[in-house]
């Protein structure tokens, strides 16, 4: 059941031209369906949706009359929480608060980042918790559907109290401050309002704290971490498969007894798959009895990542449908709840979980790849995959650089497992004592997973090569029909290496195709039985 409804959560975000925000849980394809493949947003058409978000502003107000101390509202930020603000003041505190958090720093986040952020946001606030006006939503539905995209720099969030600094570029965004990305190009913010009829918003009390004090951009980075690693597991069964027929090794080492007498169900799920791309394959007693364990093992490795997975949506997903800002305007109960729904835990151990794993598909693979280019273990194979012949072939070395260069890149994403989330630094006076590091987590797992896809791209350069070697030296049959398919589609960003050139723009171009996740494999068992049947 799990895989099913995993497979129909792909299904149907891809097929989505827009995503409803309000009174619904929203999944991390309906995310990526707006951050990644152009659809809008819509808010919720429902009576009561609204006006619980009019309720909650409407709740606020009363309290400010009647001389209650709400955190943020009426009084400073953090340590500041004792200093009172005078009423007059109170309308300015909010932009007070935005501005002097324009502090970010480092590379800024790309389109399809921000986008998810902007959504994570908005998902948050609409749960009507937040104390925020109906307009304010209004008008960050706008910006994501215009893609007016503010321009945020990736560091400088702790994770708690949320992502305040880069979600203040949200925030500077929607009131016509610093600057956006509008059609492809940088513009001051108030300059592409005007041009598409939006007047910037004025904040109200709390509303610079509601845009802000959330872990929108942890939880937005990770809905694009789950989907690249979801992709890389697959795709690591169908290099499996392909490194086994290239080292002539055993396809009983996928037998479903095995797994079964073992039954997680990751781990079962990767073997059905390599089962399945390798069906109708023989195995003879000329073989080695048993391949080596980054092949024999593959199953265990990826299960790990794949089961992983499962409980890293929930979180993800659990976070992305929550009220985490602080503090909480209830506007049922009518009270106002100071808490720490701001902390990014969850998604700080989710994300270095993630990156542990993802490491772990850039290590086998890497194994895999060592064991193809030498001609000391390949079974037979020319030493570095060369595809040349006759004289030349004493001056071609093939794959060895690339193997190299896939060494370097594993390392690189072996280094960065380190959890960031036991890094937690006491700041801002003490007051943020213990916070979450969940920004610094999602970021280091997506720069594991842009390494790992490195590692992708050149072991599925070689694992192509030294299939197409295998079946131009050896008389074996052709390969299972999904292997073949895949084969083909690898062609189109790299041509057989015969003679010695660069690869770099053949495993820029297949990186990008790995990242794009848009070579079909498998989804769930089912699948991978059909395909099995066929063969």
């Amino acid at each position: 059941m799990h895989n099913v409804s995993r497979t129909t959560h792909e299904e149907v975000g891809k097929s989505l031209e827009h995503i409803v925000v309000g009174a619904r849980r929203v999944t991390i394809e309906e995310v990526l369906a707006v951050a990644e493949r152009g659809a809008e947003v819509q808010l919720a058409d429902q009576a009561a949706f609204r006006e619980r978000i009019e309720r909650g502003a409407d709740y606020l107000r009363t309290c400010l009359a009647s001389g209650a101390t709400v955190y943020g509202v009426n009084t400073g930020y953090g340590d500041a929480c004792e200093v009172s603000v005078p009423p007059a003041l109170v309308s300015a505190l909010p932009l007070q608060l935005t501005r002097y958090h324009g502090c970010g720093m480092g590379e800024y986040l790309d389109p399809d980042a921000t986008l998810a952020v902007m959504v994570a946001r908005l998902n948050s606030l609409a749960h009507g918790y937040s104390g925020v006006r109906w307009e304010l939503l209004d008008k960050l539905m706008q910006l994501i559907n215009q893609r007016v995209l503010p321009r945020i720099p990736a560091e400088g969030s702790v994770g708690a109290s949320g992502d305040l600094t880069p979600l203040s570029y949200v925030a500077a965004a929607l009131i016509g401050e610093r600057e956006v990305s509008h059609r492809g190009q940088l513009r001051a913010a108030r300059e592409v309002l005007a041009e598409l009829g939006i007047a910037p918003l004025v904040l109200a009390p709390k509303e610079g704290l509601a845009l802000m004090n959330g872990t929108a951009v942890m939880t937005g980075l990770a809905c694009l971490a789950w989907r690249r690693a979801d992709y890389l597991t697959r795709l690591a069964c169908r290099l499996t498969a392909l490194t086994t027929v290239a080292l002539n090794g055993r396809a009983a080492h996928f037998d479903a007894r095995l797994f079964e007498a073992k039954p997680h169900i990751g781990q079962g799920e990767a073997a059905a798959w390599i089962r399945a791309d390798l069906s109708g394959r023989l195995d003879s007693s000329a073989q080695r009895v048993q391949d080596r364990y980054s092949v024999r093992c593959a199953p265990h490795v990826i299960g790990v990542a794949r089961d992983a997975l499962s409980w890293i949506r929930r979180d993800i997903e659990n976070e992305l449908n929550s009220a985490n800002d602080n503090p909480l305007i209830d506007p049922d109960d009518e009270c106002v709840l100071h808490g720490g729904n701001f902390y990014g835990g969850h998604i700080a151990f989710a994300m270095d979980a993630l990156k542990v794993a993802v490491a772990n598909l850039a290590d086998l693979m890497d194994r895999q790849l060592a064991l193809l280019v030498d001609d000391k273990f390949n079974h037979g194979l020319p030493r570095n995959l060369s595809g040349s012949i006759g004289e030349r072939a004493a001056i071609n070395h093939g794959f060895k650089a690339v193997q190299i260069s896939a060494s370097a890149w594993t390392a690189e994403a072996l280094k960065l497992t380190m959890p960031a989330s036991v890094f937690s630094r006491s700041t801002e006076s003490h007051n943020q004592d213990k916070v979450s590091m969940g920004t610094i987590a999602a970021r280091d797992c997506l720069r594991v997973l842009t390494l790992t896809e490195q590692v992708a791209a050149a072991h599925t350069l070689a694992t192509v090569q030294a299939v197409t070697l295998r079946l131009r030296d050896s008389a074996i049959p052709q390969p299972p029909v999904a292997l073949t398919e895949f084969m083909e589609m690898s062609a189109t960003h790299s041509a057989f290496v015969d003679e010695d050139r660069a690869l770099e723009f053949d495993l820029r171009g297949t990186a990008a195709w790995i990242r794009a996740g848009v070579a079909p494999l498998y989804t769930d068992l089912a699948s991978a039985r059909d395909q099995a049947g066929k063969l």
